[in-house]
Parts: C-alpha cells; structure tokens; sequence
C-alpha cells in the first residue's frame, strides 16, 4: 500500500469517526468464511457497517479525529473489525446473538456517546443502554400515566354522582 493510499484510507476512518455516534470494535479473527459472511449479513440487516481494519490506520485515524478516545487505541492488537451504528446498543446485541452460535466476535472496546468502555466484560452493560427512541418512548408513557388516571378518576366519579343523583331523585 502507497503512501498516497494510506492517506487516503486514513482520511475516510477520520471522516467515519467523526460522523458516527456509536463506535465498536470486535476481534472476529478465527471466523470461517461462512461464518463471517452471516456476520456480515446479521450487520446490514441491523443497519451496522462492518469493516475490518489495519490496527495502524485506525490509531492515526483516531488521533487525527476531533473525539477523545481515551484508552480505545490501546485495544487495538490483533484483529480488529470496526463496527458503526447509530444506535448504542445495535452492535453489543448482536454480538451476543452472534455467540449463541459462535464464540467470536469478542469486544475489544466501544465508544458510544462519548462515554468508552474497554473489554469484553462491558458487553452486558452495553446491552442495556437504552437507544433515543426507547428513552423517549419511557418518558412519553410516564407523562401519560398521571394523566390517565385522572381521566379515568373523572369519569369513574361522574358516573357515581350521577348514580347518586338519580337515586335522591327517584325517592
């Protein structure tokens, strides 16, 4: 690889750094070809890019990025596949689905809106961040619970006095 072809790889991970949220990266080293290629299609289907990357590149990527990747470069040793999503929990779910069958891929780390996490013990933790639209949809149900049961507290003691009425009225 040139020089000219290392800059401008280096260049496109800048540039895919900067433009996703949620960063992952995994050791799928030891995969077969089938296996990988299922890896590769449970990612599209989850809208995650899978990219499998030189250790090298990445580090200059991250250092010339504007995000702070505290300690992630330093995971970067063997393997390394990168994954991009715009949902934080999309990746972690589906490595843990991914080794129902398989023992790979393994977390090396993640950085997921600004916050890092290193190892592969992480992956629980990562499974239960809530994405945007989960936390909005808990604060929308909590809004409407109070609500509700005022609604349902009105008509509930509107049809006890109009009981009550009607029973005074009738004697």
């Amino acid at each position: 690889m040139t020089r000219e072809e290392k800059a401008t790889v280096i260049q496109d991970l800048t540039t895919q750094l900067a433009d996703s949220p949620i960063i992952y990266l995994a050791d799928i080293s030891g995969l077969d070809a089938g296996t990988t290629s299922d890896l590769r299609r449970a990612c599209f289907k989850a809208n995650i890019k899978l990219a499998v990357v030189k250790n090298t590149l990445l580090a200059k990527a991250m250092e010339a990025s504007e995000k702070e990747f505290g300690q992630l470069p330093e995971t970067l040793k063997g393997n390394t596949s990168l994954m991009l999503s715009e949902v934080g929990n999309a990746p972690a779910k589906l490595i843990k689905n991914f080794r129902k069958k398989s023992d790979k891929p393994l977390l090396k780390g993640a950085f997921v809106e600004e916050a890092i996490y290193i190892g592969d013990e992480n992956l629980d933790a990562l499974v239960s961040i809530k994405s945007k639209e989960e936390m909005i949809g808990e604060i929308i149900g909590l809004l409407q619970s109070p609500a509700k049961n005022v609604i349902s507290g009105l008509k509930s003691g509107g049809g006890k006095l109009a009981g009550i009425l009607k029973t005074l009225s009738e004697k």
